[in-house]
């Protein structure tokens, strides 16, 4: 059901997260809730990618 660019997203997404999550509690609270932003936007990236990939291979 996913192709290897899938994992490659969705393991974007998730090292971002635990880097949020680090910045965070370690470090700085803004910077974590700065890369806490990159988590929804590279889903929604993933989201179009994946519908212009199911597009060309309709065509």
């Amino acid at each position: 059901m996913f192709s290897k660019i899938d994992y490659y997203f969705l393991i974007a997404a998730f090292i971002s997260f635990v880097a949020s999550v680090g910045l965070w509690f370690f470090y700085n609270q803004d910077y974590g809730l700065y890369v806490g932003i990159w988590v929804p936007s590279i889903l929604a990236f993933w989201v179009g990618v994946r519908v212009v990939l199911l597009d060309i291979d309709r065509h």
